[in-house]
């Protein structure tokens, strides 16, 4: 079902951050950082796979994300809604239901058998595409399924997610610079103020976030 109402930009960022702490979905953690997939290291860690576990807080996040979609993308600017593997894959199914759009999803890399494809479902030339993943750091990942999707003819030049790093200052610049503009619920400022507030985590533990959110470069070099 279309949402028909609609919450501020903040309210909806201040709800999914306070969602994604009551799940457990936020990891904090100075003393022993995490090891990301870059294999560069740092005290925050999110996972929103959680999220589709737990149905309430999936409904209405996927609620706020098309309002957040159709209020700053348009009402009628898509024709495909297209997820991301794997992460994007069932948010993209939970989009397209809401919206009333044909849905298929784009493999990180060819199938390397049969038709070899990168596009699974039905998508055309001409097709305006929105692209929904889970969550995004630097872009990088969504500029990759972005260029698969334009190579079956569609246009993409949106991208949805749940939420957004917005602690690279060049993410947003170099999306634009690939026509590709980014649509998020929350970011890490957004949950730390709640979690300060909620008392989520220790001060010394919320500082060093807040140190690590700040300046991740400069935090990462002196931790290894």
């Amino acid at each position: 079902m279309i949402p028909t109402s609609y919450p501020t930009r903040e309210e909806i960022a201040r709800l999914s951050a306070s969602m994604l702490l009551e799940i457990g979905a936020v990891h904090f953690n100075a003393r022993e950082p995490f090891t990301h997939a870059s294999g560069k290291k740092a005290p925050t860690y999110v996972d929103c796979r959680k999220l589709i576990s737990f149905p309430r807080i999936r409904t209405t996040l996927m609620d706020f994300l098309a309002c957040t979609i159709m209020r700053e993308a348009g009402f009628e600017a898509f024709d495909n809604v297209a997820g991301g593997e794997t992460a994007g894959i069932p948010f993209g199914a939970f989009i397209a239901e809401r919206l009333a759009l044909p849905m298929t999803y784009v493999r990180k890399k060819p199938k390397g058998y049969g038709r070899n494809a990168r596009i699974e479902g039905v998508m055309t030339e001409g097709q305006r595409v929105l692209l929904v993943e889970d969550m995004t750091t630097d872009g990088g990942s969504k500029i990759s399924f972005v260029e698969a999707i334009r190579e079956t003819g569609a246009t993409c030049g949106h991208t949805a997610v749940i939420f957004f790093y917005d602690i690279f200052p060049d993410t947003r610049d170099v999306l634009a610079g690939h026509g590709i503009a980014l649509h998020a619920l929350c970011t890490w400022w957004d949950v730390l103020a709640v979690a300060r507030d909620t008392e989520a985590f220790d001060v010394e533990t919320l500082d060093e976030v807040e140190r690590f959110l700040r300046a991740p470069a400069e935090w990462q070099a002196n931790h290894g």
